[in-house]
């Protein structure tokens, strides 16, 4: 089978961009990409990542494919974007793959995680870009509520508006609470089989609420059968979230 499409493993801080999706006069990850693609092809070169990560949400394991001209396949690509690109933006992995490899069609599964710090100053001011600070929380509460997340359910509870799909039906395989990078954070993890809009930041907003012991534990489970996300907690800051890692079939 020849290989000639290219599939990049990306790592960015989202803080600086507007998003993964290509905007007009907007900073976004999928913009400069293709700009530093174009730049060495000497042609307009179109990517397709994995998923649509929010403003100012981060990336360590983000899955984008792209067909470059057949005289450029054989570049070193790893070398070649990571010169051109910023420092907020790196290729990890790079792999030349078939052309029946999508990195959003052929995805099994995708993991995010959200960190919560959880006292009550910053003693690391650099990480007020990666996390979300809400103060002491009762993870016990939180891990038994997260708890009705697993299995396959109707998640339109925790969906913004402004997107089109044809069900809100989705697989959620694990959640998980472990420590972060410092002991003052708290990461929630999810892996599901696909995510609806802003569907892990209601979720970790709801979480929250839990965790603050505003709202009983049966909370999150008695908003996911209401379906209704009007009556649901504020969507939690993007800051703290990013998209962990993309499963892919071997």
């Amino acid at each position: 089978m020849e290989l000639t499409r290219i599939r990049l493993t990306l790592a960015y801080d989202g803080t600086e961009y507007n998003g993964w999706q290509l905007q007009h006069e907007q900073p976004t990850v999928q913009g400069t990409l293709e700009k530093a693609i174009s730049r060495i092809c000497s042609c307009q070169v179109r990517v397709h990542g994995a998923g649509r990560t929010d403003a100012g949400t981060h990336a360590l394991g983000q899955v984008a494919h792209f067909d470059p001209p057949d005289d450029k396949i054989s570049l070193p690509w790893n070398k070649a974007l990571n010169s051109l690109l910023p420092s907020s933006i790196r290729v990890i992995d790079l792999q030349t793959v078939s052309r029946d490899f999508h990195s959003r069609f052929s995805a099994l599964s995708k993991t995010y995680n959200y960190t919560y710090w959880t006292e009550k100053l910053f003693v690391y001011p650099q990480r007020r870009r990666y996390v979300h600070k809400t103060g002491p929380l009762d993870i016990k509460a939180m891990t038994e509520a997260a708890a009705s997340l697993v299995g396959r359910h109707d998640f339109r509870a925790f969906m913004n508006t402004g997107s089109s799909v044809n069900t809100c039906t989705r697989t959620v395989h694990k959640v998980s609470f472990s420590a972060g990078l410092y002991p003052q954070e708290t990461v929630l993890r999810i892996s599901a089989d696909g995510f609806l809009k802003q569907m892990v930041r209601n979720i970790a907003g709801t979480l929250e609420v839990i965790g603050r012991n505003k709202y009983p534990v049966h909370y999150l489970d008695q908003l996911m059968k209401g379906k209704d996300r009007t009556t649901g907690p504020a969507t939690a800051p993007a800051k703290g979230l990013c998209l962990e890692s993309i499963c892919y079939p071997d």
